[in-house]
């Protein structure tokens, strides 16, 4: 009877799989792996118990008409995975000790727990998304989004086959963790030209989002505190809580962070590090002054905070030269400065840096050994070859002129309808990717409406850490101008306004 049911189950498997299997032939149609698969359920389940014979090959290649070799080639399988075993003399039996003891037990518990309960020790983690990324909106607003349209790829591409012809084989192993050398001789000239960076030592990570993940995993624990701006960047929030700190904000004006209110927060104890974007605030683009930053520099000083600046957009300053950054007159070394080239290339390339002082990179060096060993060599090299030959700067000039026309565009725009009397304010910034746009009336939902017009937008709400404030005091959105053309930027706006000020 114990094989009649066994014969009865491995024939219904196979005609259960074949079944749904019609007209896709794969590996696991092959007869002598269904057989096996059913006589290892039919161990776990306890109809062929520990130490029992199985039935002899040639009895089970009769019943269930294949051959012997067949019936061998399963009965393998299951001894290579330890569900039965050769007994000299006396054929293959189910061995003693199954793979999965008390399986029987195991599926019981499964069954009334039906997911294993994981028991988290790091911050809890909410990502908000929304069905599609940003870039699949047929208008994408985004404030940091470039537009990838305009990125020399021909150009680009010519380096990687210069690289994949001529392979460096001694740096494609797992040494040299900092990065790419002749990335990092690049990216140190570029900053000493442009930004007046020096003494500095830099190290290649994977965007800057991991520069901040890094920096906060070495540098906070629980019960420390940040000081971030008022309105600001979630993801970098998300990766100082991470880490257990507690965020402090900081308030803001017309003219970036306020001083005075930075000083009474350090006043209180306990914070380690100070988050700034000072150029081109995120997401206000708001830059801050020279005396506000010497100020909050001296007050970092005084107290021992290190600053974290996130110079996240740098390149793009259409009407004047932009300011120099922080960590250009850093006398005590504590700026860490980050940054990357998502925005002049694409947020897929992966490529960002840190500029710190040699105690902070040696530490961050040894940390992304533990999590990655090291960024994409690859890209990095090509990114290196890109520099030195001068096509990064060729196509910095050109996404430049490109966003300071479709900046004074969208402003244009803009003061179109407030002539038709919307209540619409803004202040042009001199650079940046965005525009931040008072509209004059609660923005609470817009976000989600306009998805279902395929628009996608930012809006105060995001960013604002003060949350307690009625939804009429929402009133802001982040127009990103950089990723779209004119005509795009035009309907897509002439999207949002409709949309706002017929819900009004």
């Amino acid at each position: 009877m114990k094989l009649l049911n066994l014969t009865l189950a491995i024939n219904t498997h196979i005609s259960t799989q074949i079944s749904a299997e019609t007209g896709h032939k794969t590996k696991r149609d092959a007869k002598y792996l269904l057989i096996a698969d059913t006589l290892r359920k039919a161990i776990k389940q306890g109809k062929l118990e520990p130490d029992e014979a199985l039935p002899s090959a040639r009895t089970l290649a009769t019943q269930l008409n294949v051959n012997r070799h067949t019936i061998m080639a399963a009965v393998a399988e299951l001894v290579a995975q330890g569900w039965v075993e050769a007994k000299e003399r006396s054929g293959y039996r189910v061995v003693k000790h199954l793979p999965i003891q008390h399986s029987l037990a195991v599926d019981e518990i499964a069954i009334k727990q039906k997911t294993f309960d994981w028991q988290f020790r790091h911050q809890a983690i909410n990502v908000q998304n929304t069905h599609q990324n940003a870039c699949e909106y047929k208008y994408n607003f985004s404030g940091g989004q470039p537009d990838t349209r305009l990125f020399p790829f021909n150009d680009f591409k010519h380096y990687f086959s210069q690289l994949c012809q001529h392979p460096q084989h001694a740096r494609l192993s797992y040494d040299n963790n900092v990065g790419e050398t002749a990335l990092i001789t690049q990216i140190s000239g570029y900053l000493r030209r442009v930004r007046s960076i020096i003494n500095k030592e830099i190290m290649i990570c994977n965007g800057s989002q991991e520069a901040l993940y890094m920096v906060s995993k070495l540098l906070l624990q629980a019960g420390d505190k940040v000081a971030v701006e008022q309105f600001g960047y979630p993801p970098a929030w998300a990766a100082f809580k991470s880490s257990g700190a507690e965020l402090v904000m900081i308030k803001q004006d017309s003219k970036g962070i306020e001083p005075e209110y930075l000083a009474t927060q350090l006043e209180k104890g306990n914070i380690r590090l100070i988050y700034l974007t000072p150029l081109h605030q995120y997401p206000t683009t708001v830059t801050l002054d020279i005396s506000r930053r010497m100020q909050i520099y001296q007050l970092a000083a005084q107290y021992g905070v290190a600053i974290v600046e996130d110079d996240y957009d740098h390149e793009f300053h259409y009407d004047s030269q932009p300011i120099a950054p922080m960590a250009t007159d850093d006398q005590l070394g504590l700026v860490i400065y980050i940054s990357t080239f998502s925005k002049l290339m694409f947020g897929g390339a992966r490529i960002g840096y840190i500029a710190a002082n040699n105690a902070l990179i040696s530490q961050l060096t040894a940390y992304k050994t533990l999590m990655n060993h090291k960024s994409n060599v690859l890209m990095q090299q090509a990114v290196a070859k890109w520099m030195q030959q001068g096509g990064f700067e060729r196509h910095l000039r050109q996404a430049t002129r490109c966003y300071h026309k479709r900046r004074d565009f969208l402003v244009s725009l803009l003061r179109d309808y407030q002539q038709q009397g919307l209540p619409i304010s803004f202040d042009c910034p001199a650079g940046g990717m965005a525009l931040w746009v008072d509209m004059g009336v609660s923005i609470v939902g817009l976000k989600h409406a306009l998805l279902t017009k395929d628009v996608y937008l930012q809006t105060e709400v995001e960013f604002n850490l003060l949350t307690e404030q009625d939804d009429s005091q929402y009133r802001f959105i982040r127009i990103g101008f950089a990723s779209m053309n004119e005509t795009e930027m035009t309907e897509g706006l002439n999207i949002i306004i409709q949309m706002l000020y017929a819900q009004s």
